[in-house]
């Protein structure tokens, strides 16, 4: 079966792709993978064929008030009409099954109806309304059962107004008669359109009040390199003393390198520990000692077991990726689904309470970071959601559901 998946956004949002992709082919399928032009080397690395989406220049985040939510609106607005200009292209003739992100899908939709394609939904975070948690984009403060999910209506209809004109354009070059992207989403859910949720069960459990055909299967991991290795450096620094923190912000905290770094590293020292800086988007860096070692982008696996703690954004996959080798976490919520994850990790006792990105400081990174690695029950939270997740195979869900399409 020839299989597209279609996936944007920062590399958090595509790399689980690529590794589904490599479980797809090893499967039989043909797989191509669209995204942006940012992650082609991840895509061919991977051994997949890789078709180009458009790309738009945004920042994530805003300041959190009206004025900043309306700027985000328009941004994301923005990002996704670019898109679907140039999602068309990417779907050729031979294209028999559509594998749509949450970002992805709300164009895809008229895509599949175009051309007479199946499709199926992968999502990285939940999007669908529920009582047991507010949306993901509000927040982790919980509302109360319903308002919940009268919340979560009220996101999706946002969501609903950033695809408009994206929508309007898709459908007027497809041909097709006008339709409004809540008419479509409403449609698909009457139709019980298949979602499968690439985290864990442990992380978020499933909705007792989801629809049939939403499930949650296990996290969705990164392809492994051929030669997964730490840089030598790396493996010295490792060894040179007690495990250390890893601190990073992934593509997160542009511009704000110098004042992060000054944070890490004295708090670091506060707090009596080594530590490691990851430069991202951030461009953290030490400013010298053998007690802080910088480095670039290193691969999680070899890495996450051999540290004490996990300094980061709580992105979706760094929060995975700790939880999977056991180590406890402080996490800094910067912007987006972030602080969603990082409560989860809180409530879940594998991190401390998060610490808003803005409210960051140095008495209390260090004060957090004592805590997370001197209270043993951090750890033990840690470890007990690692031998769990050990026994999912969120990858295996997805090749299940294609070979039902397929069969179909």
């Amino acid at each position: 079966m020839r299989v597209l998946i279609a996936a944007a956004g920062s590399r958090g949002d595509v790399a689980p792709f690529a590794g589904l992709g490599v479980a797809l082919r090893g499967a039989g399928h043909e797989v191509v993978l669209a995204t942006t032009e940012a992650f082609a080397p991840l895509v061919r690395e991977a051994g997949l064929e890789f078709r180009p989406l458009p790309a738009h220049s945004r920042e994530r985040g805003g300041d959190g008030g009206v004025e900043g939510r309306r700027e985000l609106m328009r941004t994301a607005a923005a990002f996704v009409t670019e898109l679907g200009r140039g999602f068309a292209e990417a779907v050729d003739g031979g294209t028999e099954l559509l594998l749509l992100s949450a970002t992805t899908a709300p164009l895809g939709w008229h895509l599949a109806e175009a051309r007479g394609i199946p499709s199926l939904g992968l999502y990285l975070q939940p999007t669908a309304p529920t009582g047991d948690f507010p949306p993901v984009v509000t927040g982790s403060r919980s509302l109360g059962r319903t308002g919940n999910r009268l919340a979560g209506c009220f996101a999706l209809r946002m969501a609903d107004r950033v695809y408009t004109r994206a929508v309007g354009d898709l459908r007027r070059r497809l041909e097709l008669p006008p339709l409004a992207p809540s008419a479509m989403r409403r449609r698909r859910e009457r139709e019980r359109w298949p979602v499968l949720h690439g985290f864990s069960p442990a992380l978020v459990p499933r909705p007792s009040d989801w629809r049939p055909g939403l499930e949650v299967v296990g996290t969705w991991w990164p392809p492994l390199r051929a030669a997964e290795r730490l840089p030598a450096e790396v493996e010295d620094f490792l060894g040179a003393g007690p495990r250390p923190v890893l601190l990073g912000f992934g593509s997160m905290a542009a511009g704000e390198g110098e004042r992060l770094s000054g944070i890490a590293v004295r708090a670091l020292r506060r707090a009596g520990l080594r530590g490691i800086l990851q430069s991202g988007s951030a461009g953290l860096a030490a400013d010298g000692g053998a007690d802080v070692l910088t480095v670039g982008d290193l691969p999680h696996a070899p890495l996450f077991p051999r540290l004490a703690a996990v300094v980061h954004h709580a992105g979706a996959g760094t929060s995975a990726a700790a939880l999977r080798a056991g180590v406890p976490a402080v996490t800094v919520p910067v912007t987006a689904d972030q602080p969603f994850w990082a409560g989860r990790l809180a409530a879940l006792g594998t991190a401390t309470a998060p610490i808003p990105f803005r409210a960051l400081t140095v008495e209390g990174l260090a004060s957090a970071l004592a805590e997370v690695v001197g209270r043993e029950s951090y750890g033990r939270a840690a470890a007990g959601v690692a031998r769990h997740m050990a026994q999912e195979d969120g990858a295996a869900r997805v090749l299940e559901a294609v070979r039902r399409i397929a069969g179909g």
